[in-house]
């Protein structure tokens, strides 16, 4: 490595290690994996308005004749096509448990959903983005055998506890035990496991561990990653007596990453997990050098429940509150993903009473409520695990009243500043999959089901809900993918119109704007706004004032 990247890097690794000596033999061993690797030549260009990504793992859609990734690449290609520029495939790689997240070999595809040719055909089409579990791997992985039997380097690879210590203080994702007792060649040990005792985290105060990383960080990078996703980052240094979340030294290993990528794979970009309140959240940007995205995790909680309450008033007050991301940073916009609806980014912006609101819905609409540990042997909830449709309806819907709610929603997602994340289930118009969470005792499988190829095709030829979601879902993303206003560059002003209205303008500096109006309720509104344009939903003019059918959304373009 060259001077100036030796000498920024000793500015977090001095907060890391400490020690100079460690340091200096981490030197060694990041030299070691930059000149296996190289120079990159990855493209360095940053997101606009033609992007947006599809969250999907590599079988949601099925073919019996052929691997899962090949399935995805077929699919995409004649049904939606570049109405979606990217694709998040979630943990490709073998593994054991979690569906994907408990990996036992970071470089090896799982043989049924293909192999690297597959992925890297699949990076000629789209962006990709894969996942960088780095915070734990398998207990059935080659490094965790290799750490019970005492071989090194690998018997410092994992974080050994004594289980007499107070760790009560330690944030728990999961009402499960943070240590896991193991047989080792050296005895019994207590392994520290953040959320499954097949998972087992990885110790980066071990330098052998940070360059294994960077080595598998730097694969993706060869292998067609355009972004590459750190799961469950803020769990990844662990200091007892503290939270063990999002300490000092997890934002430096973060930094350092980055800085070494950026000179050696430039164009590559890290997107951050962390699943907490939006301050802490948002802090993994840094200054412009860490995360390049941040998943805007407070906006799936909000939009549901604008919709279930039909006032928008809470969404607006939060997002009047965003603060701009800096050049090259943005926020990653979702609703629905292959975990559950969050409900910790909502604290401090939804009261418990208003939370319970989310909690009542998933509930009646079929959905589970998942609890966190906190330590002194209560419990809280952590994520409702249901199908996002559902989780905005109510049980006396009819098909439209439905649909036009979960329109709604995917529109705020598609208006606001960042990249919109669209999730398979979410663009397909799926259901809950009661079967899939009833036969795996796994929540989360409510909205993870496999679909096969043959039938999803059927069902998106014929007058299905499923087909009127799917088309207007690529509808509305082919428009917006053509108007400069929707580049995460554009700029965002939020608007106090009506409580039942969530209502922003885009625009780039000295640029036509593009109002986006959207009635969260099941009743007309007339609004006070005073606007001329064209609605780019449904090319109607629009001259004065704005009036809004129940749950309709307007993308309105400003008249020269």
């Amino acid at each position: 490595m060259n001077d100036l990247l030796r000498k920024d890097l000793y500015e977090y690794y001095k907060i890391i290690y400490k020690d100079g000596k460690t340091i200096e033999n981490l030197y060694d061993r990041i030299d070691r994996v930059l000149n296996k690797y190289g120079y990159l030549d990855t493209k360095k260009t940053w997101l606009d308005e033609t992007d947006s990504m599809l969250i999907t793992y590599g079988d949601s859609i099925t073919d019996k004749n052929e691997a899962g990734i090949k399935t995805l690449h077929k699919f995409m290609k004649k049904h939606v096509k570049d109405a979606i520029s990217s694709i998040h495939i979630l943990p490709m790689y073998p593994y054991t448990s979690d569906d994907g997240f408990s990996v036992v070999d970071y470089k090896e595809i799982n043989p049924s959903l293909g192999n690297w040719e597959d992925v890297n055909s699949l990076s000629d089409d789209y962006k990709l983005m894969f996942d960088g579990v780095i915070n734990h791997i398998s207990a059935k992985s080659d490094w965790f055998k290799k750490y019970l039997t005492g071989e090194d380097p690998y018997r410092n690879y994992f974080i050994e506890c004594d289980p007499d210590v107070d760790y009560s203080k330690v944030t728990r994702p999961r009402a499960l035990p943070l240590l896991t007792k193991f047989e080792t060649n050296r005895g019994s040990r207590y392994i520290w496991t953040t959320f499954s005792e097949d998972q087992i985290d990885l110790n980066y105060k071990c330098i052998d561990v940070y360059s294994e990383i960077l080595d598998v960080l730097m694969f993706y990078a060869k292998n067609g990653a355009k972004f590459i996703r750190l799961d469950a980052i803020a769990f990844l240094w662990k200091e007892p007596g503290t939270t063990c979340l999002n300490l000092e030294e997890t934002h430096m290993v973060v930094k350092s990453y980055r800085r070494i990528l950026e000179e050696y794979a430039p164009g590559v970009y890290f997107i951050t997990e962390t699943n907490i309140p939006h301050e802490q959240n948002i802090s993994y940007f840094g200054n412009g050098d860490e995360a390049h995205l941040v998943y805007q995790f407070p906006l799936p909680p909000l939009t549901m429940y604008s919709l279930i309450t039909g006032d928008a008033t809470k969404l607006t007050r939060w997002a009047k509150g965003l603060e701009e991301p800096g050049e090259n940073t943005t926020f990653f916009n979702f609703l629905s993903s292959h975990d559950g609806i969050g409900v910790r980014p909502v604290e401090g912006i939804l009261n418990d009473e208003e939370r319970q609101v989310l909690i009542d819905a998933t509930l009646t609409n079929g959905g589970v409520v998942s609890y966190k540990d906190n330590g002194d042997g209560t419990k809280s909830p952590y994520e409702l695990n249901i199908n996002y449709q559902d989780a905005l309806a109510s049980p006396e819907d009819s098909d439209e009243v439905r649909i036009g709610r979960f329109m709604a929603a995917e529109t705020i997602l598609m208006s606001m500043q960042g990249l919109p994340g669209i999730y398979i289930h979410s663009l397909l118009g799926s259901r809950n999959d009661y079967y899939g969470r009833e036969t795996s005792n796994i929540p989360r499988r409510i909205n993870r089901q496999k679909l096969d190829l043959e039938k999803l095709e059927e069902q998106l030829l014929c007058n299905t809900n499923r087909a009127t979601i799917f088309n207007e879902m690529i509808r509305r993303l082919n428009i917006r993918k053509v108007h400069e206003q929707f580049s995460p560059k554009a700029h965002q002003r939020i608007l106090n119109v009506d409580s039942h209205i969530f209502a922003l303008e885009r625009y780039m500096d000295g640029g036509k704007k593009i109002l986006a109006v959207i009635n969260v309720s099941s009743e007309e509104i007339v609004t006070a706004l005073e606007f001329k344009g064209t609605d780019l939903l449904s090319a109607e003019k629009v001259n004065g004032t704005i009036t809004l059918k129940p749950l309709q959304s307007m993308w309105i373009l400003e008249d020269n």
